[in-house]
């Protein structure tokens, strides 16, 4: 989890200090993707709880509330109208991502089991019909 919040940390500092610099949100629309996935496995994890980490991801989220709020203002105040409105908007958009990606994630892993079962099942099914098969042909034909 250490990665996943100094990830969103530098991601926040480099939207920061280039919003603050005079680009726009989409010259750093990468970063703002890095943030948000991370800030989702932090919230995962936080209420995933159960672990020594619950205090630090509960800080951690109090941290990324308030770099968001630091985010709105400067959206609301130096960037253009509505902009804060489109910021929720690619927000949403990004977790519908995730979220689909997840979902293809299970997605192929229960296929990936049911063909494993197949294939284990049509292997043994194999190994006793064939030579039962040929005892019968043998048998047929008048070999034995």
């Amino acid at each position: 989890m250490l990665a996943e919040i100094a990830a969103a940390n530098a991601a926040f500092n480099i939207i920061k200090s280039a919003l603050s610099n005079g680009k726009e949100l989409y010259d750093v629309s990468a970063q703002a993707t890095q943030y948000f996935d991370n800030k989702s496995v932090i919230v995962k994890k936080a209420q995933k709880g159960g672990g020594k980490e619950e205090l630090q991801c509960f800080m951690e989220l109090e941290k990324i509330k308030e770099q968001e709020e630091w985010l709105k203002e400067y959206m609301i105040y130096a960037g253009r109208a509505d902009m804060y409105k489109d910021w929720l908007q690619f927000q949403a958009e990004c977790k519908r991502a995730r979220d689909k990606e997840e979902r293809m994630r299970k997605h192929r892993k229960a296929k990936n089991i049911a063909l494993f079962w197949t294939i284990l099942l049509w292997g043994t099914g194999g190994l006793v019909v064939l030579p039962l098969t040929m005892y019968i042909a043998f048998i047929f034909f008048g070999v034995i």
